[in-house]
This record gives C-alpha cells, sequence and structure tokens, in this order.
C-alpha cells in the first residue's frame, strides 16, 4: 500500500510564456503532494521510527509536501528531471543554467541560459526534507512525530555549535532555516554543554548556571523592541557570556518528539513514480527520469540507492539515471533524531556526523575493519550513476573512498557507474561568483569555473539511458597510476607556494561508536584516505580539468585553512584556495614563488584568451563539455577571466 495524491494549487505561464529554442512556452505548476505509505511492507524497513508513526484507519501513515514543476507546453522531450533541492532549496536552475539563485523561478531572468528549458526537460523540485521551517521558499515535508501510544519518544542527542562572532543564543539545530529536536524536562536538569578548542582536544564543562534552554527576544532599533529579553524555549541554547568564537561547543541532552525523517526518501520515490505512471498526472507522458542533488542531496541520492528505494511499490524502476555530486563517500543516514541540514563531517565542523559510515563504494567491497561485505549499487533496479566530486571531497568528504577498499586499494566503479573528479575545484562554484574573499580563512577562496560540466554530465547520462552511448570514460585519481597519494606524498609534490598554510592533511576516518553519546571515534581503526597527486604548479593532474585548471593563472586547491581564533590551520568547511601566480617575472622573483608568472606562460590576454579555447575545445572533443560552452569559456576569459581573477600586466 503507497499511493500519491497530488493536488495542483497554481497553474501559471513562466517566463511570460517566452518560447525557449527546441522547449518552447513552459508553465509553472504548484501543488502539494499527499503521500500514504505502508508501514509493515518491506520496502520501507530502513526507516528509522515508523513502526512509531501514527497510523490511519487503514493502517497507513500519511503525510504531505510541496511540490513545483517548470513544464513544457508542448510536451518537450518527456524526460523529467528531479532536483533534490538542497535544504528545500531550488538548486538546478541556477548550476544547469548558469541562473541566479531563486526559490520563486518566474521570470526569464530566473532561468539564466536557459539550457535545461532549451533541451525540453521537465524540471521537478518535491520536499523530501521534513525537518525544515517555512521562509525563503523552501519546499517543505510535513512529516509525523514519532510516538509510543500517548508518551513523546526520548533518546540522548547530541548538537555542536561553532561560531563565526560572539553570539549569545542559537536555537538546538543551529540553523535558523531547521526544526530543533525539543528537550525533555528532564533533559533540561540533566544535559551537558563542553566546548574544545580542536576536535581532538580535551573538553571543558561549562558550569550548568553559566548557561540555559532560551533564546534573546529584542533588541532591534525601534522603542518597542530596543530592550532585550531572555525567554525559556525547549528549542534555543543560551549562554550568558556567548559562545566563542571559533570554538566547538558540544550539547549532550535528552530530546523527544523526533520526526520519521525516512519518509523523505518514501517521498522521492513515490511521487516521481506517480508522475511517470499514473494517468491523472499533470505532466504528460514521460520516457525517462533523472535526479540530481548536490552535497546534502548527494549524499541522498547515494542512500537512496542502497536502501533500495530506486524501486517503486510495484517493483518498476523509478529514476533511470542519477547525478551525485559533491557527496563524497558519504550518505544520508536518517536516523532518530538526525538534523538533516547539518553537513557530513568535515575535519574541524561535526566531525564524527554519521553520514560517512561502511559502504563508501558502489561496487561491492569489504570492511577490513569488521568484515563486513557491502555496496552503494547491488540490485537490478539501480539506475545509472554519473558520480561527480571537487578536490574538496577528496581533503574533506573522504571521497577517495568512492573508488578505493577502505584500506586504500583501487576498487573502481560498476558497469553502470562512471566517476569523474573535477580537479582542483572546490565544493562550492557558484556560476555568478565574483572576486575571491578570505572570510574567516588564511587564503583567497576557489575561483574555478564548473558549471558548464554539469551541462555535459546530463548530455552524456541522457544519451548514456535513451541511445544506449557510453559516456566518458571515469576520471578519477588512481593509486596504480600514482595521480592518488598519501599526504606525505603530496606534501612532497606541493610547491612552496609564498604565504601558504598548508594543511595538517586530510579529514580522516575512523571506526566510530555511535552507541555511545555524543558518539566516540576508535583510533585504532582506520580507514584509509587518500588525495589527488599535484603537478609543479600544485594543480591536481588526474581527473577532469576545467579550463581554467588546464590553462592556470594560480594554485587552485580543495582546501583552506582557518584563520587564528577561528581554529587556526584546521581545514575550513568545504573551502578551496586561490593562490595566485605572480604577474611578472620580477615580481616571482623578489616574492620567491617558484611558479613561472603569468607573463612568462601567456604573454599577453590575447594570448590566454586561445589557450583556454584550445583546452575548452578539447574538453569538448571528449564530451566534457557542450561545443556552446567552449565559446562561452573563451568570452569569459577575456580580460584575464575578471572578476575572479585580477591580472595586471605593465
Amino acid at each position: 500500500m503507497s499511493s500519491v495524491r497530488l493536488d495542483v494549487r497554481t497553474r501559471e505561464p513562466f517566463a511570460d510564456g517566452h518560447r525557449f529554442a527546441g522547449g518552447g512556452a513552459y508553465e509553472v505548476i504548484t501543488a502539494t503532494a499527499h503521500y500514504s505509505v505502508d508501514p509493515e511492507a518491506s520496502a520501507h524497513r530502513s526507516i528509522a521510527d515508523l513502526d512509531l508513526a501514527p497510523r490511519d484507519s487503514d493502517g497507513a501513515v500519511r503525510f504531505s509536501g510541496d511540490v513545483e514543476i517548470l513544464r513544457p507546453v508542448g510536451g518537450g522531450r518527456r524526460r523529467l528531471f528531479f532536483d533534490w533541492g538542497n535544504r528545500g532549496n531550488k538548486r538546478a536552475v541556477q548550476y544547469f543554467c548558469d541562473a541566479p539563485h531563486t526559490n520563486r523561478p518566474q521570470t526569464l531572468a530566473d532561468a539564466g541560459n536557459g539550457y535545461l528549458l532549451r533541451r525540453g526537460y521537465t524540471v521537478v523540485f518535491g520536499a523530501w526534507q521534513g525537518d525544515l521551517l517555512p521562509g525563503d521558499g523552501r519546499l517543505l515535508l510535513d512529516l509525523p512525530v514519532a510516538t509510543r501510544g500517548t508518551e513523546p519518544v526520548r533518546a540522548l542527542t547530541t548538537a555542536e555549535f561553532i561560531v563565526d562572532e560572539l553570539t549569545r543564543s542559537l536555537p538546538l539545530s543551529r540553523w535558523t532555516s531547521t526544526r530543533s529536536s525539543p528537550v525533555s524536562e528532564r533533559g533540561v536538569r540533566t544535559a551537558r554543554l563542553t566546548r574544545r578548542r580542536y576536535p581532538h582536544s580535551e573538553p571543558e564543562e561549562l558550569p550548568q548556571e553559566t548557561w540555559q534552554f532560551a533564546r534573546l527576544q529584542g533588541g532591534g532599533s525601534d522603542l518597542r523592541g530596543s530592550s532585550v529579553a531572555v525567554v525559556p524555549s525547549r528549542h534555543d541554547l543560551l549562554i550568558d557570556d556567548g559562545f566563542r568564537p571559533g570554538w566547538i561547543h558540544e550539547l549532550t541532552y535528552e530530546a523527544e518528539e523526533p520526526l520519521v525523517l525516512g519518509l523523505g526518501l518514501a517521498a522521492v520515490r513515490d511521487l516521481v513514480s506517480h508522475l511517470r505512471h499514473d494517468p491523472a498526472q499533470p505532466v504528460g507522458e514521460i520516457n525517462y527520469a533523472y535526479g540530481w542533488g548536490r552535497s546534502q542531496t548527494g549524499r541522498a541520492i547515494r542512500d537512496f540507492i542502497h536502501l533500495g528505494f530506486n524501486e517503486d511499490t510495484e517493483g518498476r524502476p523509478v529514476f533511470d539515471g542519477l547525478l551525485p555530486h559533491v557527496s563524497g563517500a558519504g550518505r544520508l543516514v536518517a536516523e532518530r533524531f538526525t538534523n538533516l541540514t547539518v553537513p557530513g563531517g568535515q575535519q574541524y565542523e561535526d566531525h564524527l556526523a554519521a553520514a560517512d559510515a561502511f559502504p563508501f563504494a558502489y561496487a561491492e567491497s569489504v570492511d577490513h575493519l569488521t568484515g563486513r561485505r557491502d555496496a552503494i549499487m547491488k540490485r537490478a533496479s539501480d539506475p545509472k550513476v554519473l558520480h561527480t566530486q571537487t578536490s574538496t571531497e577528496y581533503w574533506q568528504r573522504r571521497g577517495s573512498l568512492t573508488h578505493t577498499t577502505t584500506d586504500g586499494r583501487d576498487l573502481g566503479f560498476p558497469p553502470n557507474v562512471r566517476g569523474y573528479l573535477w580537479s582542483s575545484s572546490q565544493h562550492v562554484a557558484d556560476p555568478a561568483a565574483g572576486a575571491p574573499t578570505k572570510g574567516i580563512c588564511n587564503h583567497l577562496g576557489n575561483v574555478v569555473a564548473t558549471s558548464a560540466l554539469f551541462r555535459a554530465v546530463l548530455e552524456a547520462l541522457d544519451a548514456w539511458v535513451s541511445e544506449g552511448v557510453e559516456p566518458p570514460p571515469s576520471a578519477v585519481p588512481t593509486v596504480a597510476d600514482g595521480t592518488l597519494v598519501t599526504m606525505e606524498e603530496w606534501s612532497r609534490q606541493f610547491p612552496a607556494v609564498p604565504s601558504a598554510l598548508r594543511p595538517y592533511g586530510p579529514n580522516e576516518l575512523y571506526a566510530v561508536d555511535r552507541s555511545a553519546v555524543p558518539p566516540v571515534a576508535d583510533t585504532s581503526g582506520r580507514y584509509t584516505v587518500l588525495v589527488p597527486a599535484v603537478d609543479i604548479d600544485g594543480n591536481e593532474t588526474a581527473g577532469v580539468r576545467a579550463p581554467m585548471v588546464s590553462v592556470p593563472l594560480g594554485t587552485y586547491t580543495g582546501w583552506n585553512t582557518r584563520a587564528p581564533g577561528q581554529g587556526h590551520g584546521a581545514l575550513h568547511e568545504f573551502s578551496g584556495s586561490t593562490f595566485p601566480f605572480a604577474a611578472t617575472e620580477d615580481e616571482r622573483l623578489f616574492t620567491g614563488d617558484p611558479r613561472p608568472s603569468v607573463a612568462s606562460r601567456y604573454g599577453d590576454a590575447a594570448g590566454y584568451v586561445a589557450r583556454i579555447r584550445a583546452a575548452a575545445e578539447d574538453l569538448a572533443t571528449r564530451r566534457l563539455l557542450l561545443d556552446e560552452d567552449v565559446e562561452r569559456a573563451a568570452r569569459e576569459a577575456t580580460d584575464w577571466s575578471a572578476p575572479r581573477h585580477d591580472v595586471e600586466l605593465p
């Protein structure tokens, strides 16, 4: 028993009825999806606490969520493209069309270069994350709370807080966009709060009289709101002297009222199946279904496959192809009191998050610490997958484990998977990025432009599914050819770039005892995490090199280090770095830079643009770039790729 009823709320022309070449006119459909799930079905055994969800008179668990659709009025190419909205935000049009981010696409400007619409895709945005709060146009999923009869479900949980500047109160979720798991009455009395300088530092406990479950209210500029009040709250934490910037604060408390978060995967399965097979659905005939998610939602895709959700309740495949991007080796792991907004574990932040759990690889492998055998891909219903990741995932998200054994030997991918490293790029690469800044890091952010690669990957997936045309071969670093190396080898390769504070190492991964609260790492059992090798400029040698990396104006890394006072020296979140080359040989000599200058490499701006065009044409020949993006690459390279780069030659 599993069904969907889709109530359409509005249908409006998109972009005033503009006709996209190849795709025609589009309309925007908003709807509410009503879901009904059989909690006894074997397909739902992986959903934590589903047995504790309220049931209706038929024994079903019901819930609902937002759906929005960009639909080609003339039917398009009968291809559905599902955007696993990152934290409830629409991202596909932004990244595939180089468009400004908006959760309410309405105008022609919101379509960017129009790629998805010119290609006639039916773009579907469906809510899957159940712990989000309303605001900013986020897609919401209304999920049931697990209960034991009339009693709430309670258990110990942890929440980690790191702030960039002095802050007195925060929601227990740490994110204003996200529902907090409320503290129980007993938890108010028994909770413990600690702070530590680095993840492995000895924590110091904060006396209970110095903090409380409360929030600050007021502090505004007008007369009525200028004063400040402390309001008791089961959803917030207040420290009298404030959260110390850059320190790791960890709260352990008894929480209650957990949401049945795993139903989000069932929602995606049932919505897409409904749109493909139900004659009453509002989008017209669909021949193929693809899905894309980045970071958090890339992890959701990997869990979706691993847990068998790509087969609907009637045994039919749901997606023909999926595109998980920058997930690293992580999965979603929606357990009791999971905060789905929290990123996967990083070296400094959320270090022991549950996101990284065996299996890491798509191909079958053995956990050398436990002897367990498993794989992400193991069912006849599995889709074709093109897994893409950046340098950051190798440094922060244990990305090497997607294609190596747990003890660091080459494993590769199964036949229905390809993997691509987008060399020397960082986790987030805004298509509209401006000049880089440092933020709370030691170095300028990574400026490599990679959005064009999204379009090529989708074209390759579509050709693979619909025409049987093999995609470009996997392009990832390997141990065998010396392009996937240990930290020690990488340190020998990386040049002596002036002012570069190198990382201590990649984010390590240990076996973790998750029965303990907070979780405890077993440092006697470590998984092997490797990083891509680099050339004499410090740029990565393996993978797919975007034109800016093939023809560099600097060294681009997937890592950046925290500045003094912010966890100095540790890797910062998902940030990369740019270390510009000296503009001239005179500058290079004065700064002691071992890397050749811009002038000695390219001569002038025209020489640089010509080299960029040649690199783009080479990618297009290998089907890693669309022909239309060759021209874009050359056009954007004028004036030395400003504003991403600032090169001034005499």
